[in-house]
């Protein structure tokens, strides 16, 4: 199977179904059925039973159901600091700061705090857009402005601060490929990761500058009041960022423990399990001691957190296991012996950059096209001689470009939302800037593909 080109009718798929039906979901569990369909020679009874074995496998391996926890108690961490009004605090301490009193540091606010809270980007979208309106408001900043700036730090620095879900899936992703050392190629992506960095220094130049271009520069959002009758709940400012700093310092002590020294060489599904176990236990403690929430608001709270995020949770499953069956069927291999010595290596990256970037945009989702492209990218990788990093870097670059400029995408729509801008406004104004950074990037590939 592996010598032929029906390897590559699993992933085709799954990306026709994802773009057909903009359902990463069924997308997956569709090109995951058909791997199994292929392997028991077009037995369909037996290709679903070995579907659900190996969705089920995929619990079976600790370091997996670290990673799936991990994703699970997220979602509870940040709803009990919504719940709790944790968010709120924080928001009103930022906007009370008396540092900000000009446009540009109003402007320079959602882009710092977008940069800094990389634990889950919904939580510093809305910390970002929510604590910034009144203070564009009254500096005549538009809304588009202020959604572009979330959009553009929020995203891209989860992906490159990877204490986080994000870093937790990607780990899962990479492994089973006999890999030496797993957290450095993650790691190593940082420096590859071309979209994640232009699209931050724009959000900073933008912010700095106070300089805009294309439709941005004609934006007139609509000022939408935050009218509410009843009293928001408010906390003190530490008991949301205890613990959020809490979870990125226990992350890396426990990597660098479990790594003797070296936190590339660390337990990463581990690591984040331990740190959000422990943020949120911390978390709970401050709720009770500071009495912001009974016990049985606390309960429901950290159901619908996890209820929250029981969608992604699903994607990250049936990804682990549709990347296992591929690597079973041997799609990454088949496609990698297809570059012979003939083909320019320059090209690889960038090819690949534009397929996660084109998939991406589709479907709107960066993960489920990480979970397609990564399993045919690191054979290439591992063929060709290309550093795994690059390539997986490129993977992720385009990734996050897609979901950046995707109208369909649940940050941008999220990024709207929190900034109080009109959608098509967001999309309209921060697509010129997303197809400049996409530039910028491809170029990137090429020069270091040249150089390796």
């Amino acid at each position: 199977m592996q010598d032929t080109a029906l390897t590559l009718l699993p992933p085709a798929l799954a990306i026709v179904i994802a773009i057909w039906r903009k359902n990463a979901i069924l997308a997956l569990l569709s090109g995951l059925f058909l791997c199994f369909l292929l392997l028991e020679n077009w037995n369909p009874l037996t290709a679903a039973m070995q579907s659900v074995a190996e969705i089920a496998q995929v619990f079976s391996s600790t370091g997996n159901a670290q990673i799936i926890a991990f994703s699970l108690l997220i979602g509870a961490l940040v709803e009990l600091m919504n719940r709790s009004g944790a968010v709120q605090g924080f928001i009103e301490h930022l906007s009370n700061l008396s540092l900000v009193k000009t446009k540009r540091q109003a402007t320079l606010l959602p882009t710092i705090v977008g940069t800094s809270i990389f634990t889950d980007t919904n939580l510093s979208m809305f910390s970002a857009g929510m604590a910034s309106q009144k203070l564009f408001d009254q500096h005549g900043i538009s809304r588009a402005k202020l959604a572009f700036l979330i959009d553009s730090t929020c995203s891209p620095i989860s992906v490159l601060f990877l204490i986080n879900g994000w870093g937790a899936y990607l780990l899962g992703l990479l492994d089973g490929y006999n890999l030496d050392d797993p957290i450095g190629v993650l790691l190593g992506t940082l420096s590859y990761n071309f979209y994640a960095i232009i699209a931050v220094f724009l959000a900073y130049y933008t912010a700095y500058s106070g300089k805009v271009y294309g439709p941005m520069a004609n934006s007139e959002s609509a000022v939408i009041p935050q009218q509410t009758t009843e009293r928001v709940k408010t906390a003190k400012a530490r008991v949301m960022w205890i613990p959020m700093l809490s979870l990125l310092a226990i992350t890396l002590t426990l990597l660098w423990i479990t790594g003797d020294g070296d936190i590339r060489r660390g337990s990463g599904s581990f690591s984040v399990f331990s740190a959000i176990v422990s943020s949120l236990m911390m978390l709970i403690l401050m709720i009770f001691g500071y009495q912001l929430l009974s016990l049985k608001e606390l309960s429901q709270g950290f159901i619908k957190g996890i209820g929250n995020m029981l969608p992604a949770v699903t994607i990250l499953v049936l990804s682990f296991a549709f990347g296992d069956a591929i690597k079973g069927l041997g799609a990454g291999t088949y496609v990698s012996s297809l570059i012979t010595s003939d083909f320019p290596l320059i090209l690889i990256a960038p090819l690949i950059f534009l397929a996660a970037g084109l998939m991406a945009f589709s479907t709107g989702t960066s993960w489920g096209t990480f979970a397609l492209l990564i399993p045919i990218a690191v054979p290439i990788a591992l063929e060709t001689g290309l550093p795994v990093p690059f390539l997986v870097g490129a993977v992720l670059s385009g990734g996050v470009f897609g979901d950046h400029a995707s109208p369909i995408s649940d940050s941008t729509v999220v990024a709207s939302i929190a900034s109080g801008c009109d959608h098509f406004e967001h999309v309209k104004t921060q697509l010129p800037y997303t197809i400049f950074a996409a530039i910028l990037t491809i170029i990137g590939f090429c020069i270091v593909g040249a150089m390796l």
